[in-house]
């Protein structure tokens, strides 16, 4: 095992062991996670490893090259560690694994084996199967410019750079009727012309679905009613009274980059560039046919 540490190393060749395994889970909302096959709990890195979940790992396919290491978490479903609701929420997709093997009588001893993220989630019967993703997975997915009209960049990212921060961009307020999770009314509001929150986020702050965000399909006004809609529902209860956040969306243009964020010198797409139409059209069949322009 490269860089395995020294006195594990030496308790291995005894041959008479006391190791276990031990992984470490984190979410993206910061919520972290401690899972060991051991009969007792450890602790180390600020994280206490629970012996109580019942969750446990198949062997881990690991090479020198660069093709994907992965391998399989298994558990059961408890109202004290994985929750049934929290992966129909989404809160596991895309969290970070790290897996040690570690001497339970020093954790000082341990060694890094695996580090990735979940990838597929299953779960059935009180249980639970994670597909368990390793660092090179990242390198499956394409990358390089795309030369298109619209932009490339996504609102407020590195590309952008726009700070979604930026007064009179975003509004927080709680809807007064939900429905189906995705449509919700607003009691009317200005300072927003209709429309200003479409293709943007709608951002829950508080209550069961915290932290759980969709994309803004329509924006506009029904009756007295400012009316949000998203293109997917929720995957978690959601109430009227509950805290939500609207962010401006871009429709990627570039007229909407210039003149909604005043942010066109980052406009990471090619609003003169000739489309498919213009590429493979035939010579004129008329006129004048002396290689000049073809209007």
């Amino acid at each position: 095992m490269s860089g395995l540490n020294a006195e594990l190393h030496a308790h291995l060749q005894t041959g008479v062991t006391t190791t276990c395994r031990a992984w470490a889970l984190a979410r993206k909302d910061g919520t972290v996670l401690g899972f060991t096959d051991h009969d007792g709990s450890l602790q180390f890195d600020g994280i206490t490893f629970r012996a109580d979940t019942g969750l446990s790992a198949l062997a881990i396919q690991q090479t020198t090259g660069l093709s994907v290491d992965n391998t399989e978490a298994l558990g059961a479903l408890s109202d004290v560690s994985i929750r049934e609701e929290d992966i129909e929420a989404g809160r596991y997709d895309g969290a970070e694994i790290r897996a040690w093997l570690v001497n339970w009588q020093d954790v000082r001893q341990r060694h890094l084996q695996f580090r990735g993220s979940i990838g597929e989630l299953r779960r059935s019967g009180g249980a639970f199967e994670a597909e368990l993703r390793g660092l090179t997975e990242a390198l499956n997915r394409p990358l390089g410019r795309v030369f298109q009209k619209p932009c490339s960049a996504v609102l407020g990212d590195g590309a952008c750079t726009f700070d979604m921060a930026t007064p009179g961009y975003a509004n927080e307020l709680a809807a007064v009727q939900i429905d189906a999770r995705r449509v919700f009314h607003f009691e009317a509001f200005g300072g927003f012309d209709a429309g200003w929150f479409q293709h943007g986020q709608l951002i829950v702050l508080d209550g069961a679905a915290k932290g759980l965000s969709g994309v803004i399909k329509r924006d506009g006004m029904i009756g007295v009613q400012r009316v949000i809609e998203l293109w997917h529902p929720l995957r978690a209860d959601v109430r009227a009274g509950d805290s939500l956040r609207l962010q401006a969306g871009c429709d990627k243009r570039a007229l909407t980059c210039r003149l909604k964020f005043q942010n066109f010198a980052n406009y990471q797409g090619f609003p003169d560039i000739p489309g498919d139409d213009w590429s493979i059209s035939d010579p004129a069949k008329s006129g004048s046919l002396n290689g000049g322009s073809r209007r």
